[in-house]
């Protein structure tokens, strides 16, 4: 008899968050937000932005990657979003 194989439950794409760190003026940040927005919109997962000068530690981590992109807080990506591959993060 063949052993039974558990599956870990997928999440649900609107089950995740995705953080888009960033600072104001920056195309690239523009451009990955803009991204975001339509895989979020698409897949009902949640976003939200921050401003890595206005958090000192966000600063010192992530400065010369912006715009990072994180999935429930673990970093996915920086500097371009693909949305292929975000999706897929997404469980889409």
């Amino acid at each position: 008899m063949a052993p039974l194989l558990r599956r870990t439950p997928r999440k649900n794409p609107a089950d995740h968050t995705v953080t888009l760190i960033g600072k104001p003026g920056c195309h690239l940040c523009d451009d990955a937000q803009k991204v975001i927005e339509a895989v979020c919109a698409e897949t009902g997962a949640v976003w939200e932005k921050q401003d890595i000068t206005e958090d000192e530690e966000l600063y010192r981590k992530y400065w010369e990657q912006i715009p990072v992109i994180l999935v429930d807080g673990a970093q996915h990506d920086f500097w371009r979003v693909d949305p292929q591959r975000l999706r897929k993060a997404l469980g889409a």
